[in-house]
């Protein structure tokens, strides 16, 4: 699958959903893939890994032949959301997709800066956590990223 088509995809649905401030797009994924000339698997593909509660969204999907996908922006207030990233979002442990996702969010929402954002990156991935066993390298990469977000928006 190609990530240009996937950025193309995800680039068309953001787009919906900021015209005329709506918070809630609906679409349907057979109408979608024609659009884009591609199998509706790789619209699954794109709300599953761009679309997800650790981004922001919430997908509802109905199948049949009037399926549809109802993608909805969260929108809640700062400490709720802050709270909900450290305790639900991350917990305990935390994979490094996982924490990619999340910290992408946070850029594309301002809370932290492109420069952060790289740097927490760098810190949580695999290569930066090699000496620390496997069994243990999620709950590590969940404790840093919790402590880089608060170190983060305690400047802001």
């Amino acid at each position: 699958m190609s990530n240009n088509l996937s950025d193309i995809i995800e680039g068309f649905i953001k787009e919906l959903l900021e015209e005329n401030d709506q918070s809630t797009v609906e679409i349907q994924r057979n109408i979608l893939a024609q659009q884009f000339d591609c199998a509706p698997s790789q619209i699954n593909y794109v709300l599953s890994t761009r679309f997800g509660n650790d981004r922001g969204y919430i997908v509802e999907s109905r199948r049949g032949g009037g399926g549809y996908i109802r993608i909805f922006k969260v929108r809640s207030s700062e400490d709720g959301e802050l709270n909900k990233i450290l305790n639900e979002s991350i917990g305990d442990s935390i994979t490094y997709n996982k924490s990619h996702g999340l910290l992408c969010t946070l850029a594309d929402r301002e809370v932290i800066s492109p420069r952060e954002l790289m740097i927490m990156k760098r810190v949580l991935s695999d290569r930066a956590l090699s000496n620390v066993g496997y069994e243990y390298r999620n709950k590590l990469r969940a404790d840093l990223l919790k402590e880089m977000i608060l170190a983060a928006i305690e400047d802001n």
